[in-house]
């Protein structure tokens, strides 16, 4: 605005001002932008806000305005830190600038106590740095790690390496690292001992604890709640580690050399191996079927010799079965050589039992006595022949009340254990003696072999296995001598015996006649 002009003065313009320029100056430069930085990021912005209550849960790095240097911060500087955020917010400082300040614990400068007590702790400031809020515990996916695989994985293994207590630790390299620097990377990787740990996430703090069983208690949940931590850090590492491994392409590269390497090896082998395995496989191939043929050829020994015994069973039966039924016929024709009812029972009994006793040859002769002799010939036959099978099974029960003997006392000093298997009688007795000495020992299957044989043979229709022969035989052997004897002597007594009804019944047999 101009002034007044006085009463004779003139007013004249010598030159035009300038229109004023709104710029954007830089005060003191980059430098003092760089301490205002400094400045503002020393002060964590929420410190006034903080829970004291909730002290754990807190950043202690930015309380202390150590956010950029976390892990790397020296005691040093974590010391410096304390002291300007004392000077600061000291709850003295506060009131006296007029500010309202919490009572005791609740105020917060409690956390930047708090943070300053874990931080100048090594151990509680490890236990801290193992559950770092900010680091991250991802790990790639495969799809991300295809194409870019060092530099997706390469920082992934720089910030994990700082759990590791060994100084030296091996970069993950580049594509043309040598196969010595990658094998070492891995090595070192699956082979990781880590440091960290997680005892700062224990929900129970054992100092609050009133007695010492408490304290017990606190400790042991504490730990296994570490315990399962731990886990599932290895578990972390070890599927970093193997993701890395799976989709590292130099990994591919080393296996696909090794590989042609092995197989240019193999290569100038497999002629002259190829030769050896053609006549080792001829060899084998002529073992083979000379085995096959000669089991082939054992096979069909074996189904012929079964097929022969079991034909020649077959006609023995029949045999037996038509010399029972005669003789059957035959006593039911003279109606069993008695007059009164309850003998014809009786004889009828006797006459089942020389059926089940006697032997083909003993029937036929009867028989032939029978179908030739007169009523008186015949009765007297077949009364004898009674006779004699009565005879003979009750020598046979002595025998056998004698041999149950000493196959006791066997059985008690030897604990016990074992059966003496099903009944014999002197004629399977003497079939067993027959057949042991038939097959020797070394025969193929031999107790089976004389089971079969006896079963055969034997006309007693007890169907004996290859475990009743073994017990039997060996019952045998522990026989005495005078035993032993006895049982010969009562086999020959019986050959004699059936011998010579036979020769009788043939010398006295009279011609037959024909009447027309």
């Amino acid at each position: 605005m101009l002034l007044t002009a006085l009463d004779g003065d003139e007013t004249a313009v010598f030159k035009a001002a300038v229109a004023s320029v709104q710029i954007q100056v830089e005060p003191v430069g980059r430098w003092f932008e760089a301490y205002i930085k400094r400045r503002n990021r020393t002060e964590y912005p929420m410190l006034r806000t903080l829970d004291p209550k909730d002290w754990k849960n807190q950043d202690h790095y930015c309380v202390l305005g150590l956010p950029h240097l976390r892990y790397k911060a020296t005691q040093k500087q974590i010391k410096t830190a304390h002291k300007g955020i004392v000077l600061k917010h000291h709850p003295d400082k506060r009131k006296a600038a007029g500010e309202q300040i919490g009572e005791g614990d609740n105020d917060y400068f409690t956390c930047i106590t708090k943070a300053i007590e874990i931080l100048s702790d090594p151990v509680k400031r490890r236990a801290f740095d193992s559950v770092d809020p900010t680091f991250d515990n991802s790990v790639p996916s495969k799809n991300e790690g295809k194409e870019n695989f060092t530099e997706v994985y390469a920082p992934v293994f720089e910030r994990n390496a700082r759990w590791t207590s060994k100084k030296h630790v091996p970069k993950l390299g580049t594509m043309e690292s040598t196969f010595e620097e990658v094998d070492n990377f891995y090595s070192f990787w699956y082979n990781f001992d880590s440091w960290r740990e997680f005892s700062y996430l224990d929900e129970e703090e054992k100092d609050k604890a009133e007695c010492r069983d408490e304290r017990r208690w606190i400790e042991k949940q504490n730990r296994g709640s570490r315990a399962v931590r731990k886990k599932e850090e290895m578990n972390r590492m070890r599927n970093l580690v193997d993701s890395a491994y799976s989709l590292d392409p130099r990994i591919k590269k080393f296996k696909d050399e090794e590989k042609a390497r092995k197989e240019a090896e193999k290569k100038a082998k497999v002629e002259a191996k190829k030769r050896e395995q053609e006549e080792k496989e001829r060899a084998r191939q002529a073992e083979i079927d000379a085995a096959r043929l000669a089991k082939e050829k054992e096979e069909e020994e074996a189904r012929q010799v079964a097929q022969l015994a079991k034909k020649e069973k077959e006609i023995q039966k029949k045999a037996i079965k038509k010399e029972r039924q005669k003789l059957r016929t035959s006593c039911k024709t003279w109606n069993y050589f008695t007059e009164e009812e309850s003998d014809s029972v009786k004889m009828m009994e006797e006459v089942e039992k020389l059926c089940d006793r006697l032997e083909l040859t003993s029937l036929q002769s009867l028989n032939e006595i029978l179908a030739l002799g007169s009523r008186e010939d015949s009765k007297v036959a077949v009364v004898k022949q009674v006779q004699e099978v009565n005879a003979q099974l009750q020598r046979e029960k002595e025998a056998e009340v004698q041999q149950r003997q000493p196959t006791r006392s066997d059985h008690a000093s030897a604990g016990g254990g074992g059966g003496s298997g099903k009944g014999f009688n002197e004629e399977d007795l003497q079939m067993l003696i027959k057949a042991v000495n038939l097959f020797p020992a070394g025969t193929n299957a031999r107790w089976e072999v004389i089971a079969d044989y006896m079963n055969l043979h034997s006309t007693s229709g007890t169907k004996r296995t290859a475990k009743d022969v073994i017990i039997k035989a060996k019952s045998l052997q522990r026989l005495d001598p005078k035993q032993k004897d006895d049982t010969n002597r009562k086999a020959f007594e019986k050959f004699n015996k059936e011998h010579s009804v036979v020769a009788a019944t043939i010398d006295n047999a009279q011609p037959s006649e024909r009447f027309d």
